[in-house]
């Protein structure tokens, strides 16, 4: 296993734990509507990103394709996510557009995947 599949690995980790603290803050605290979207994006996704890496792993899709699909993955959910929480505790976002600029880069990047998969296999 190479170093930016293992490095996904861990982030994706991290992604599962913040999304479950998220998905707690939003059960529990009042007003806290922001905290579930950005609590599901952080888990549907870090479980993406270590299916993409076993699919690399596997061979079954293109390598540096689908690790570009995997890291858009980490860096687009913590856009998306991130500006919800900053939202939720700080009254403002990360920048301007910030969650639909996340949202367009997970869809760019499940379009990635399946380049990935379309794409022939070198080797």
């Amino acid at each position: 296993m190479n170093r930016a599949a293992r490095s996904l690995i861990v982030l994706a980790g991290i992604m599962g734990a913040d999304g479950v603290i998220l998905a707690a803050a939003s059960a529990h605290l009042s007003d806290a509507s922001r905290l579930a979207p950005a609590s599901s994006m952080l888990l549907f996704h870090a479980c993406a990103v270590l299916a993409t890496v076993a699919l690399v792993e596997r061979a079954l899709v293109h390598a540096r394709i689908g690790l570009a699909a995997a890291a858009g993955f980490v860096i687009a959910a913590g856009l998306f996510a991130g500006d919800l929480t900053l939202r939720q505790y700080a009254g403002h976002g990360l920048f301007p557009f910030a969650a639909p600029t996340g949202g367009t880069l997970l869809i760019a990047s499940w379009l990635t995947l399946a380049i990935a998969a379309a794409w022939p296999r070198r080797g």
